[in-house]
Parts: structure tokens; C-alpha cells; sequence
């Protein structure tokens, strides 16, 4: 039994980068060996087990053969006879296909040349056998988002244009979509990610709704980048620059989704877009099944972010109107993150990243204003005076209009 690290820790440990999670693989092994030392099996599709003390996985060496469409239209082979080569030759990119032994000194093993493409900061692609899986466009997608400055050889490019002609993509399963996608958001370069994908065609394939936005015209006053896209790509590059959330970043990718549904003779206007994008954003998240935290915060965006920037010009009535819809007295806590994922809409504008967004705390303030209003005494006291159901919200509502204009008023 030989036992061995693999995957994204020997290559985070030779960038220098911290390692989250440790992978191994074990050759030469049986199940009945490894439960006989006590390791606890867990996987379902192909033989993985826990360490019985460290609790880390161990999965035997194993190689794959294309039986169907789709990630999971695979036939595992899990054996003793497998060789590490063997494993290793599945794996998507060269830099995750490498192994370390279980001591150290004994050093590193690297049949793909995972060193080399580091050295020269290049994604590419293992062997023929990356073709076979749809995902793994997504995850060489994610890990540009990561290494942003890594760029994609020539040739894995080329072969994910043809996954994508040959109708691979098409076979995507929600889940995987949305876990890589959400994972890729994350990462302090989203943008890469749909930049990648758009490149080799599979963002028309995961994300039409994104995807139609390049080429789509605003009008330059607001938007000096002009194209759809390109301010899109310099949002998501605020958002992370602001450290924002996986729900801000899902509002930010989102949130003008229904500028790629304006009527051409209208453009570079996109008079009603607000309503379209919330339309587009539902079917979108309930495609992907995504959670529902980050639809939420992604339907009020995508609905507000236009009156919401413009609310520095709105008095006491309207700034509480837009607290209503926007929720805010029902959950206060969320309104931070619109504001924000709004300050990147702001801020996501050629030339514009180093402005201001004093929205953000007007309407905070506007938020603590009203809620300092005594809801339940002026509840009672309209009670009293034999007020009930809308007459009582009509009375809270005056309340919180006039203790915001105080606010307004002050503050100038």
C-alpha cells in the first residue's frame, strides 16, 4: 500500500499558498484492506474513506471511462492494479495532477508536467480525457478566477470549443453549475471566470441571460464603458475588491439581466429593464436551484438599484416607499448588502471605481430614523380612536414620513 498527497495541496504548498483541505490517494490497496485499518467508508460512486483519526479522505486509485453524457456518465474502475500515472492521468489540469508521498523527502511525483506549467503560470489541460466531463470547463473557468494571471493554453482552449459545439455543456446539471458558479464568484477575480467562459462559448450555453449582455449599448453619460457587458465585469471586479458576499456577488452578476431584452430601437436607453431583469432572475435561480438568500437579495436589486441610486433626491414619502419595498423594516439586517451590492453597480463604471456612494448611508439613516418611530404606541393610540387594519399602517407609515424628513431636514 503506498499513500500519497494529490490534487489542489501539493499545488497550493508548492505557490506557497496556505492549504485548506489535504487529498490522498491510495495505490495498491483493497476496501477490505482499508477498512481493516480502521478507515471509515464513505463514498458512493467510487471507494473513499476517512482517516480513522484525522478524518481526512483517502480515496483508492482509480480510472474513469466515458459510458454516457454528462459528469455522470462515467464507469469507475477502482483496483490494486491501478497505478498513481494511472490516477493521475484523469485529473483535469496539469497543475492539480501532480503527488507528493506521505514523507516528504521522498519528493514529488509529476508525470504531466504540473511543475512546469506553474512555473510558467499556464492552465492546460491533462490529456483527451478532459473532454469527457462538462464540468471541468467550469472548474478551469473558477480556478482563472483564482489565478487570474495565469493564462490558458492554446490547445485546452481549443478543446473546450469543441466540448461546447459537440453539445457537452448542454448536459450540465443545475447542482454542478451552481456550485462552481458560486465558487467562482468568490474568487478575488470573478470576472475571469465569464470572461473564460464566454471565450470558449459555454456562457451562452450555463448563463444565455449573462451572456447576451456584451455588445448590448448604455448611454456614455452613465456609463463611459458603454457596452453591457464590460460594466458587468466591472462590477463583479468591485464587488470583490469590497470583499463583498456570495448573496452581494449573485445581485451584482444579476442585477441588469434585462438589459439584454431591450427592444433595439430604443437603445441606449432601457426604459422598464428593472422589472425584466427580476423576471430573468427568477427563472435563472430557479434553473439553477439557487439558494434562496441569494435570490432574494438579487430580486430586490435587481428591482431597486435604479431608485436606490437616485435616492438622494427623494423626500421623506418616496425614502420610505423604498424602505417598504426594499423590506427593510421587516429585515433591517439585509439592507446593508443591497446597498452595497448597489454601491459596486455605482462604482463598477470606467473611470467612476474611486467615487462616493453617499446613498448608502443616506438611506441608512433614513432606515434608523423610522425605526425609532414607537410603532406600537401609535398602533394603540389609533386603536383607541377606533382605527383598525389599514388605517393603523396608514398612521405608522405618517410616523415614519415624518421622522425621516426630520432626518432629511437636518442633515440639510
Amino acid at each position: 500500500m503506498q499513500i500519497y498527497m494529490v490534487g489542489g495541496a501539493v499545488r497550493d504548498r508548492l505557490l506557497g499558498l496556505p492549504v485548506q483541505d489535504q487529498d490522498w490517494v491510495v495505490v495498491g490497496a483493497t476496501p477490505e484492506q482499508m477498512a481493516a485499518q480502521g478507515f471509515v467508508p464513505v463514498g458512493k460512486d467510487f471507494p473513499v474513506f476517512l482517516h480513522p483519526t484525522s478524518h481526512e479522505e483517502y480515496a483508492l486509485a482509480r480510472t474513469e471511462r466515458k459510458s454516457g453524457r454528462g459528469y455522470r456518465g462515467f464507469t469507475v474502475f477502482a483496483d490494486a492494479s491501478v497505478t498513481l500515472e494511472e490516477d493521475l492521468a484523469r485529473r483535469d489540469l496539469t497543475i492539480n495532477a501532480m503527488a507528493a508521498h506521505e514523507d516528504p523527502a521522498r519528493g514529488l511525483i509529476d508525470p504531466f508536467g504540473g511543475q512546469r506549467d506553474l512555473a510558467g503560470k499556464v492552465l492546460r489541460h491533462v490529456t483527451e480525457a478532459f473532454r469527457e466531463d462538462p464540468v471541468r470547463i467550469l472548474r478551469l473557468a473558477r480556478f482563472a478566477a483564482r489565478f487570474h494571471d495565469f493564462s490558458i493554453a492554446p490547445e485546452t482552449m481549443a478543446l473546450m470549443r469543441d466540448m461546447v459545439q459537440d453539445g457537452e455543456a448542454d448536459h450540465l446539471v443545475a447542482e454542478r453549475v451552481w456550485q462552481e458558479l458560486s465558487r467562482g464568484l468568490m474568487e478575488q477575480h470573478p470576472e475571469r471566470m465569464f470572461e473564460v467562459l464566454r471565450e470558449c462559448g459555454a456562457l451562452r450555453v450555463v448563463l444565455s441571460e449573462v451572456d447576451r449582455l456584451w455588445g448590448v449599448p448604455q448611454r456614455a453619460e452613465y456609463h463611459p464603458e458603454v457596452d453591457t457587458g464590460v460594466h458587468l465585469m466591472l462590477v463583479l471586479q468591485m464587488a470583490a475588491r469590497l470583499q463583498a458576499s456570495l448573496p452581494v456577488r449573485y445581485a451584482c452578476l444579476t442585477h441588469d439581466l434585462g438589459k439584454g431584452t431591450t427592444p433595439a430601437d430604443i437603445l441606449p436607453r432601457h426604459i422598464g429593464h428593472e422589472q425584466r431583469s427580476a423576471k430573468l432572475l427568477r427563472a435563472l435561480s430557479q434553473r439553477l436551484r439557487v439558494p434562496t438568500d441569494c435570490h432574494a437579495l438579487a430580486d430586490v436589486v435587481a428591482r431597486e438599484h435604479g431608485n436606490i441610486h437616485r435616492s438622494g433626491e427623494l423626500g421623506a414619502a418616496a425614502l420610505v416607499r423604498l424602505l417598504e419595498r426594499c423590506d427593510a423594516f421587516r429585515k433591517p439586517g439585509r439592507l446593508p448588502d443591497i446597498l452595497l451590492a448597489c454601491e459596486c453597480d455605482a462604482r463598477g463604471r470606467q473611470g467612476m471605481q474611486e467615487q462616493a456612494y453617499p446613498q448608502g448611508a443616506r438611506l441608512m439613516q433614513a432606515l434608523a430614523a423610522a425605526q425609532s418611530v414607537a410603532t406600537d404606541e401609535i398602533a394603540r393610540a389609533a386603536q383607541a380612536r377606533g382605527a383598525a387594519g389599514e388605517q393603523i399602517g396608514d398612521a405608522v407609515r405618517r410616523a415614519r414620513v415624518a421622522a425621516v424628513a426630520e432626518m432629511v431636514a437636518l442633515a440639510g
